[in-house]
């Protein structure tokens, strides 16, 4: 076994998410968008496509977002999306092999 198969989830940093988080707006969006900027303020975000952020942090990043975590703050941008991955991701610990 590598080393590379013995880690079931790589690990992921700030900048990783944060670029994945501005390919997936922009592709939805259909224009640019800054890490800092207020998704749901500037109109670009509505509550129906938040529900799909959620899914697709869950499912790309492997975390559970529930209760408090489902807050707007949350997801206003893509710099506090990306810290609630990591946070998540942290909290979560290490995932073990069945």
């Amino acid at each position: 076994m590598t080393a590379e198969q013995t880690s079931e989830v790589a690990p992921v940093s700030a900048e990783s998410v944060e670029a994945a988080l501005l390919g997936f707006l922009g592709e939805r969006v259909s224009t640019d968008i800054t890490p800092d900027q207020d998704l749901f303020g500037s109109g670009l975000v509505s509550s129906m496509f938040a529900m799909q952020l959620v899914v697709h942090l869950e499912e790309t990043y492997d975390i559970a977002i529930i209760g408090p975590e489902l807050k707007l703050d949350n997801f206003r941008t893509v710099q506090s999306m990306t810290a609630l991955v990591l946070r998540l991701r942290q909290a979560a610990g290490p995932v073990s092999g069945a």
